[in-house]
């Protein structure tokens, strides 16, 4: 019996050593990703400062090539223009499915529902019954009561 709970022992002592490496391995892998990661986040950072640095060179040449013809407010005004377009375009292109207005709702049955579709319970105000247009007066002339 002692025989045996000396190897339970060992196997303890054997769980024990081998979690231990491997969380310390884990641990090694995880610190050596995090430090790849953070230098490809500070080469991008650096990408995109470089890159605001020279759309405001190509911005500042515009500005500087209209200036010769025009004044010089005339010029930052149209280079202004210039660069909100190509701004909502790229912000179009980044975004389609927000761009374009959705289908209007097909009613089936060629009738409004009892209820709105929210599941309020709350039907639809009534339609105004309104006397039907008169076919002597034209909608299109202004008329004035007296």
């Amino acid at each position: 019996m002692d025989r045996l709970d000396h190897l339970e022992h060992l196997d303890k002592h054997l769980v024990e050593e081998l979690a231990q490496v491997a969380r310390e391995t884990v641990r090694d892998e995880l610190r050596e990703q995090s430090r790849k990661q953070r230098r490809t986040a500070m080469l991008y950072a650096a990408s995109g400062a470089a890159a605001l640095y020279a759309g405001g060179a190509v911005a500042l040449a515009v500005g500087l090539a209209l200036a010769i013809g025009l004044p010089g407010w005339a010029a930052a005004l149209i280079t202004a223009a210039i660069l909100g377009t190509v701004a909502y375009v790229l912000r179009g292109a980044a975004h389609p499915r927000h761009s374009r207005p959705s289908p209007p709702a097909h009613v089936v049955g060629g009738t409004a529902p009892g209820a709105p579709p929210s599941g309020l319970g709350m039907p639809y105000p009534p339609m105004p019954s309104g006397a039907p247009p008169r076919p002597d007066i034209d909608p299109d002339v202004p008329h004035h009561r007296a």
